[in-house]
């Protein structure tokens, strides 16, 4: 009943947040003579404090109307180009100005992992002035009927695959954090298939490849308990009256407060300095506060079987560095893997993924060429740091467009060396 009691939760407070919002608003309209002294500002401070609080925030925006390519800002329109229940195909379509060479056509995999798709918003807008980008747009599970069916680990690798099919040849594909063992898998049976559509070269970011490797807390979480510990705490019906009703779901709010849990104390501190700042009426930390936790609070559910497929497949069996993963009833036979180059990307503070768990598919993929090959650790960088930030736009993108630019179908030369960080042609 935990699901049924969050949302019973939220529409009692309702009418309280409602009030809140008002007299926050009172408190800080400047016709308000309290608006000018430090009380009025410390109300209207708590008041936001608690409205934010128990605020359901709901999926941002991409917000990415332009861009600049060659010097010149051009317009940029998100356009759905692939549907299926789970996911859309954004294709972020720029106006190019006439005569602009062609540039490389990326496939963005986004984490199913509690957070929109628009967690990777900004490395989106650092890639899109040099490249054709599409994001896996994925769907609140909570608003899929079940009459949609369900979705699971194969179900990701087919869709994987099936959108590479859409995108055509000459695709390069990237997959930032858990999408990294599906897109390497989904990879793995494309090239032993020999299928023609498989992606000219996969970057894989911060990705739980083999979690043997500097295991984690989330890592030694799933380790710690059985496959059953998690069907019987974490796995809950979506309530009416959402599409999903009866949907078995990992509620994005648990996600949530895992995810909060690892850093409660930074959480803790952020908002108390949050509250100082409105205090003090210094708006541009206030608003960098709030574009962070409008982001990083917006959550949605996953479905169960995929939800438990991964955890069992990637934390408890290791599957996939074993060589004992399972699509459809077949082998994943990463040694397949020979035509499509690889970049791995790590951070050297990743408290999610741990350093050399990323870094594993170069030892599971041994008959890449060396020449097509590289692994790449970014110093003094989380998770986080790893797909967004300065230093993401400063040291990690260059190397990314520079491994797919040297790496495209039509060329088979050895990615460009860029001085900084730690590299490593393996």
């Amino acid at each position: 009943m935990y699901y049924q009691l969050y949302e019973l939760n939220h529409a009692m407070m309702a009418p309280w947040r409602a009030v809140a919002d008002q007299m926050r608003l009172a408190y800080t309209n400047p016709l308000n003579p309290l608006s000018h002294t430090c009380f009025g500002r410390t109300m209207a401070a708590g008041l936001e404090v608690l409205e934010r609080a128990t605020r359901r925030y709901g999926k941002p925006a991409f917000g990415l109307n332009e861009t600049v390519v060659d010097g010149q800002t051009v317009s940029v329109h998100e356009k759905i180009v692939w549907q299926r229940p789970f996911c859309n195909l954004v294709h972020f379509e720029r106006c190019l100005p006439s005569g602009h060479r062609k540039d490389p056509k990326i496939l963005m995999v986004a984490p199913m992992s509690g957070h929109y798709a628009t967690l990777l918003r900004g490395t989106v807008e650092t890639l899109l002035p040099n490249a054709e980008i599409y994001i896996t747009d994925w769907i609140d599970a909570r608003m899929v009927p079940l009459s949609d069916g369900s979705f699971d680990l194969d179900d990701f690798i087919d869709y994987v695959i099936e959108m590479l099919h859409a995108l055509g040849p000459d695709t390069h594909v990237i997959a930032v954090c858990q999408p990294s063992v599906p897109v390497l898998a989904a990879v793995a049976v494309m090239e032993e298939d020999g299928d023609a559509f498989a992606p000219a070269s996969m970057t894989l970011m911060g990705g739980p490849i083999d979690t043997r490797v500097n295991p984690t807390a989330v890592n030694r979480l799933a380790e710690e308990r059985p496959i059953d510990w998690f069907r019987d705490n974490v796995i809950m019906p979506v309530p009416w009256p959402q599409p999903g009703f009866m949907r078995m779901v990992y509620p994005g709010f648990l996600q949530l407060s895992g995810f909060m849990s690892m850093n409660l104390d930074r959480h803790l501190v952020a908002h108390r300095e949050f509250y100082d700042h409105l205090v003090k009426n210094d708006g541009d930390a206030a608003e960098k506060h709030r574009d962070f936790y409008d982001e990083y609070l917006a959550v949605m559910d996953m479905t169960a079987e995929f939800y438990l497929q991964t955890v069992e497949t990637v934390f408890i069996q290791h599957a996939l560095p074993k060589g004992e993963m399972m699509h459809r009833n077949r082998r994943v036979d990463t040694a397949a893997i020979r035509n499509v180059a690889l970049l791995t990307v790590e951070g050297e503070n990743d408290d999610i993924s741990g350093v050399g768990q990323t870094k594993a598919a170069q030892t599971i993929c041994p008959n890449i060429p060396d020449a097509r090959r590289m692994h790449y650790m970014q110093p003094d960088v989380g998770h986080y740091g790893v797909f967004n930030g300065s230093r993401f736009r400063r040291e990690i993108a260059p190397r990314i467009l520079s491994f797919i630019e040297a790496n495209g179908r039509a060329k088979n030369v050895a990615p460009r060396v860029i001085k900084g960080g730690k590299s490593a042609g393996k």
